[in-house]
């Protein structure tokens, strides 16, 4: 499936659907903690549009789908 664009600040809200708190930031990323293991962490640039490599990396590291992804949005 086709990768969406979205922005960090549009990814930071979908992985907050699933369990994934904003942790801290250094500079302009985001440092996502999940709840129940705070032992995975996913990084996200604050930027205006994300690139499709970088998405797709931390839709795979999450543990999710393209579509399972898309559906949070």
């Amino acid at each position: 499936m086709k990768l969406p664009v979205v922005s960090g600040v549009q990814a930071v809200k979908a992985f907050g659907k699933i369990g994934y708190l904003a942790d801290r930031q250094r500079g302009s990323h985001i440092i996502l903690r999940e709840s129940s293991t705070p032992h995975r962490r996913l990084c996200i640039p604050n930027h205006a549009q994300l690139a499709k490599g970088t998405l797709r990396t931390l839709i795979k590291e999450a543990g999710l789908t393209v579509n399972e992804f898309t559906s949070l949005l």
